[in-house]
């Protein structure tokens, strides 16, 4: 069944994007890892923690991914070598790779890795991708292409000669810990990072319209905006109002009740349905630009608590808001139901209960 959404107008005024796939080849190095650090810490369930230390002294460690607390000896980690190349992987790109890590195990600066990812935005070529099946071909070719391509520039400091101990530690070495990642399903597990749509674009995702249906009983969260309400209403009429029962006979104030109900859960379904689509504290942003858009008026004095509340629901639905990202998807429900969740917040009050 089709869910109906709301259109914005993002997609009016941006039409296609570059899809993430293409974009993702134009990053930097720099930000090629920080797109693999966001990766993993979307595996949280399976590493205690994630480290980048990309960089000239990454003894063959671009980022960290630590399966066990490092405190422990021997601890477990898999290690993911970031390639930002504009050409799929060759043989030749990472043969002085996976000599850092034999040479740097070897002389036991660190254990061995569970696994040895090499992730890249073209993946690895044909040619690497049938040695990665293959560890025996994969440890035969490195050896073969150990002079030219590792010997001199595994580090500055030292020649590292394939021989003696070294030698036999190579051969010895289980070489299928060394392996490729699927960069489609990387991209794919990425789009529950909050970062995603700052990295990729393409607007956030339509929400399905609120069901107005869903929020006939008051729910433990309502009892202090709607408390604030019967106060207001109270104010101008003074009558005394126990509960929304109590509104029936009095109609300008149940339509109002109704539609503050549902404008406030609007507000609610805005931050719920976004929360991980955007970096934290992305709603809590657009709520305090409503707050600091309408606190004023709501302090200013007005001949009864009602007044305010509509002052302060039509400033909310006409403030001039464009720096943040919800501010197009956001409607008018979800800037009046704001009003209530600060009431909510106790960071407005629409009447004083002492008064």
């Amino acid at each position: 069944m089709s869910v109906e959404k709301f259109t914005s107008n993002f997609e009016v005024a941006n039409g296609a994007n570059i899809v993430p796939i293409k974009r993702i080849e134009i990053f930097s190095p720099e930000e090629w890892e920080l797109f693999t650090e966001e990766y993993l810490e979307l595996l949280r369930s399976e590493y205690k923690k994630i480290e980048r230390i990309g960089g000239a002294n990454d003894n063959g460690r671009d980022v960290i991914a630590y399966i066990e607390n490092i405190e422990k000896e021997n601890y477990k980690w898999d290690c993911y070598q970031c390639k930002h190349y504009v050409h799929p992987i060759q043989p030749s790109d990472i043969y002085v790779e996976i000599g850092k890590i034999l040479y740097y195990t070897f002389k036991e600066e660190y254990p061995i890795p569970q696994n040895y990812f090499i992730i890249a935005p073209k993946d690895c070529g044909t040619k690497l991708s049938k040695m990665l099946q293959k560890p025996e071909v994969l440890k035969k070719e490195l050896q073969n292409n150990w002079k030219n391509y590792c010997e001199t520039k595994i580090t500055k400091i030292e020649v590292v000669e394939l021989e003696g101990a070294f030698l036999k530690y190579v051969k010895d070495f289980d070489f299928k810990i060394f392996k490729k990642t699927n960069i489609k399903a990387v991209l794919e597990k990425h789009k529950s990072h909050p970062n995603h749509i700052i990295r990729f674009g393409g607007g956030l995702p339509v929400r399905p319209k609120f069901d107005k249906n869903e929020i006939d009983q008051i729910k433990s969260n309502e009892l202090i905006y709607i408390k604030q309400l019967l106060l207001a209403y109270e104010d101008e009429s003074k009558t005394k109002f126990k509960n929304k029962e109590d509104l029936k006979l009095h109609k300008n104030y149940e339509g109002h009740f109704n539609r503050a109900r549902i404008d406030f859960h609007y507000a609610e379904q805005l931050r719920n349905f976004y929360r991980d689509s955007l970096p934290t504290n992305t709603f809590q942003d657009f709520q305090d630009e409503i707050y600091n858009g309408i606190v004023d008026t709501v302090e200013d004095y007005h001949d009864n608590a009602f007044k305010k509340v509509k002052e302060a629901e039509k400033l909310a639905s006409t403030l001039q808001l464009s720096s943040n990202p919800l501010t197009t998807v956001s409607i008018v429900n979800d800037r009046k139901g704001i009003c209530h969740q600060l009431v909510n917040d106790k960071k407005i009050v629409w009447k004083n209960e002492s008064e």
